[in-house]
């Protein structure tokens, strides 16, 4: 079985899916810095496998409860938010704060490649997963073409 493992995308980007260059290269997130998605100031980790008929996205949501997680697909693009409540005169006072305490938005593009119809989500473990089917056509190995 081919498999394969990636760590989130760039620097808090949500991945995204892309025939033509590698959608978890430097060059790629480069060119999506100036597109129209926004990222949260904290957001959650995630970790996207590759297998030959899906791919599955893990969204580390460990205090999120599984109710309070909205997962859509809108033009393409994968949306994941959660939210929860927090006593507002209980907050601490964060030196340095890397993990979301209200609320988390994670966006994954999702290039033509994943057939949104026959999307699936579990949680397990405070860990989301969210299985993507491929397309046929995203399922089809690279070809070497010949010069004439």
């Amino acid at each position: 079985m081919h498999r394969k493992y990636y760590q989130g995308g760039g620097p808090g980007w949500g991945p995204a899916f892309g025939k033509h260059s590698s959608p978890f290269s430097a060059e790629f997130w480069e060119g999506m810095r100036g597109g129209f998605f926004r990222r949260p100031k904290y957001n959650v980790p995630l970790n996207i496998v590759e297998n030959d008929t899906n791919y599955e996205v893990h969204v580390y949501a460990l205090s999120f409860d599984k109710d309070n997680i909205k997962i859509s697909v809108e033009d393409d693009v994968l949306y994941i938010r959660g939210t929860r409540t927090v006593d507002q005169h209980n907050l601490p006072r964060f030196r340095r704060q890397e993990y979301p305490i209200k609320s988390f938005e994670r966006v994954v593009s999702l290039h033509g490649q994943v057939d949104s119809t026959q999307i699936k989500a579990r949680h397990e473990e405070g860990v989301l997963i969210i299985t993507l089917p491929k397309l046929p056509e995203a399922q089809q190995p690279a070809q070497e073409v010949k010069i004439d």
